[in-house]
Formats: structure tokens, sequence, C-alpha cells
């Protein structure tokens, strides 16, 4: 069993950064696939990254350039730096684990995920 905890998120000025937190259990970390996912208002859950157990990142187009993904094996954690803020990345945003180590951004594909952490950000 895995468990993984967001952490945060809140309320910043558009322009700003932020910098999400996943802390996971479970002893193999350092082998899990991390993604990262976000969910809009009143629409489907979408996908926003991953970073594999080699460290190697792979980010969905809407967000390249502004959203880096990062893991620290040591504390069984990963990272969402989002910097440049937009009204529009206003989300619950949600990291998942693949314990397989998959190279995927398809939900089905991780088995355990996180509560969310509210992402808002002010005009």
């Amino acid at each position: 069993q895995v468990q993984l905890v967001e952490s945060g998120g809140g309320l910043v000025q558009a322009g700003g950064s932020l910098r999400l937190s996943c802390a996971a259990s479970g002893r193999t970390f350092s082998r899990y696939t991390m993604g990262w996912f976000r969910r809009f208002p009143g629409k489907e859950r979408e996908f926003v990254g991953f970073i594999t157990w080699g460290g190697s990142t792979y980010y969905a187009d809407s967000v390249k350039g502004r959203f880096t993904i990062s893991r620290d094996n040591a504390k069984n954690t990963v990272y969402l730096q989002i910097n440049s803020l937009k009204p529009e990345d206003t989300a619950v945003y949600y990291c998942a684990a693949d314990l397989a180590g998959r190279i995927s951004a398809r939900e089905y594909d991780y088995g355990y995920w996180g509560q969310g952490t509210q992402v808002t950000v002010s005009s």
C-alpha cells in the first residue's frame, strides 16, 4: 500500500510561483514513476507531467516551460514547481504513483493517488 500526501497549494497572485510537494510512503519509492495531474472546476482531470525513477521528465504541452517536476528519493518526495502562475492554472493538483515505473501520461496507469491540493490564482 502506498499513501501520497500533497501539500503546498494555496492562493497566489498571477505571476507568482508555488512549489507543490507530494510525500509518499513505500520502501521502493525510487522505482516509482510519479505523475502530476490537475482538475479544473467542472472538468475532467488532465495530465500535467511525470518523472521516472531515473529522473527523466515529460510535460503536457500546456505547461512546458513553466512547470518543473523533481524528486528527492531520500525524502520519498516529488515536487511540482509552478512559475509564472496564471488564473487558468487554478485547479486541484494531484500526484500519483505508478509502481511499475512505466512511462505514461494515462491516468489508469497510476494506481495510487493523493487527495489533491487546491491552487487558486487570482488576477
